[in-house]
């Protein structure tokens, strides 16, 4: 039977000084215990996720896998125990995963099922340059784990260990849940830890192992500053992986991705790049520096920024140029269409040739409803245009400088929609002295 896993979340996470719960802290753009899971996925049949109480919006996180309410938090062992009902009968083996672990790959969780063929219990620990206050892994002289001591609990000699406890256990389930209930709390916290099992395990004759994996893996996230330290390792993984995908990055410590962004062969990233969620980046675009890109499509060719901000919904056709501070949303900019300066462009659909002069803008919002504008194949918008949607602009048609468009454009028509310059002689600057 697939191995099954246990994943605690129902910790307050009090050091991220936050109202929302710990592992809903974001990573690359997604929770951070989506990471998890996601890894989890690979390698589990079945999760169960332990939250804590009134936590509605880790459940609706979590969904659709299964989930379990700590009611007391009386610590880690007490946490896992709460998914006995669920597993109690599961035939197979369970992992006990921590929630603000999210970095675990599923290589790593591949390699902690597979030692558990040979032990009755197997744990992950990593040698972390600061050891701090993590838990430390005592190994006995056979190097099998005689247990695990907290910090808190942790003599000065014990605390000089540097083979620290990941949080991460794996053992059959009929086993793991007798530990668990056989576990006492006479500790500093008076809490009953996950660890603890260690001693069950080793008092029933079972052999506990421990399996070595990177600390940039393993790491736990308790506060901000470790948040941070998690998503500087999560981004050089993605900038590693798209510059070995094909992709050019002038500075890649200054280009931030999301966990979804998608990039093409040949793409070019100037410094300073921001990826939110749902971006998609096809073959040969050039992402000039300071751009914002999120929820959108860039086709082949296209060249986007400096200063350029694509909001969700919107789609740039292939060989199309976005310039300097313009703005789309849930905007079609057209195959070799141009928006070059200064515009914002919102709910548009924008033929293929079209230029967008300067200072362009859709007025697509009455204050109650979104309404669309439509510019056609091969017309020239001059420039401080603003058009009061809905309207549509023809193929081929101009409109003129500083006009005020309210009204459709026909196909190959000129439009001036602006008032009449009046010259008045004589009424010029009198003023005394020099402006």
């Amino acid at each position: 039977m697939s191995p099954a896993a246990i994943i605690l979340a129902a910790g307050l996470g009090t050091r991220m000084r936050s109202a929302q719960p710990k592992v809903l802290h974001p990573l690359a753009g997604q929770p951070m215990i989506q990471h998890l899971l996601s890894a989890c996925e690979a390698v589990f049949g079945r999760i169960v996720v332990v939250v804590g109480p009134d936590m509605p919006a880790l459940e609706d996180a979590v969904a659709p896998r299964e989930v379990v309410v700590q009611r007391e938090r009386l610590g880690t062992g007490h946490a896992a125990l709460q998914a006995a009902p669920s597993l109690g009968g599961h035939q197979g083996d369970v992992a006990v995963l921590y929630g603000d672990n999210p970095l675990i790959s599923a290589a790593t969780l591949q390699a902690l099922v597979a030692a558990r063929q040979s032990a009755g219990l197997v744990l992950l620990a990593m040698r972390p340059a600061d050891p701090g206050r993590y838990g430390r892994v005592v190994l006995d002289k056979k190097s099998e784990v005689a247990r695990i001591v907290e910090w808190a609990d942790a003599t000065a000699e014990e605390r000089a260990i540097g083979l620290c406890n990941a949080g991460v256990i794996c053992a059959p389930a009929q086993d793991l849940f007798c530990w668990l209930g056989a576990i006492g709390n006479n500790n500093a916290k008076g809490e009953y830890y996950l660890t603890d099992v260690i001693q069950e395990a080793r008092a029933g004759g079972k052999r506990v192992v421990a399996v070595e994996a990177p600390e940039a893996e393993l790491r736990g996230i308790n506060s901000r500053a470790e948040l941070a330290q998690a998503e500087a390792e999560l981004q050089r993984g993605l900038r590693a992986a798209a510059m070995a995908g094909g992709a050019t990055m002038l500075s890649p410590e200054t280009v931030h991705f999301c966990h979804d962004t998608k990039l093409g062969a040949d793409v070019l990233l100037e410094p300073n790049i921001f990826f939110g969620p749902g971006v998609t980046v096809e073959d040969g675009v050039t992402i000039r520096a300071f751009s914002h890109l999120e929820g959108c499509v860039v086709k082949q060719g296209a060249v986007i920024g400096p200063y350029a901000r694509l909001r969700p919904g919107t789609i740039i056709e292939p060989h199309a140029h976005v310039g300097n501070f313009v703005e789309l949303k849930a905007t079609t900019l057209g195959a070799g269409a141009k928006a070059n300066h200064l515009s914002y462009l919102g709910d548009a659909m924008i033929g293929a040739g079209a230029n967008i002069g300067a200072g362009t803008i859709t007025c697509n919002y009455d204050g109650v409803a979104k309404h669309r504008t439509e510019i056609g194949e091969g017309a020239f918008i001059g420039s401080d245009t603003a058009l009061v949607a809905p309207v549509r602009v023809g193929a081929r048609a101009l409109v003129a400088a500083g006009s005020v468009i309210t009204d459709d454009v026909p196909d190959d028509a000129l439009a001036i929609a602006r008032g009449r310059q009046a010259v008045k002689p004589g009424r010029g600057f009198k003023g005394k002295g020099k402006r």
